[in-house]
């Protein structure tokens, strides 16, 4: 039995009988799996941090664009007229509307309703 465990230790490679290698395995499997930052989870987090700040900078994108059609609206009133008729198709009292629907509307409505 004894000569057994002998020539079982000496088949294993010297490298990894070397107990620095050992403790530096153990220590490398502790920091991608087990610890409470694991390189796992570092992962994730950056992915997340990363889309944040897509949107972060999106929303400051809208917020810039709102800001100056804003501007714009409380600055004149032919603009302020021209955004109430295109967006909620307010029309003067002797006028008439005409909303034209295309193709693509109509199968997107028509999507809706079903």
């Amino acid at each position: 039995m004894n000569d057994f465990i002998k020539t079982f230790i000496n088949k294993i490679p010297p490298i990894l009988r070397n107990r620095y290698f050992l403790t530096l395995v153990v220590f490398l499997i502790w920091i991608l799996l087990f610890d409470n930052n694991n390189l796992i989870d570092r992962y994730h987090y950056m992915k997340n941090l990363r889309q944040l700040d897509k949107d972060k900078r999106y929303y400051q994108e809208r917020i810039e664009e709102d800001s100056r059609k804003l501007n714009e609206l409380k600055t004149s009133d032919d603009n302020l007229e021209k955004f109430a008729r295109e967006q909620y198709f307010m029309k003067k009292e002797n006028e008439d509307i005409y909303i034209i629907v295309g193709e693509d509307d109509e199968n997107y409505s028509e999507n809706d309703k079903k």
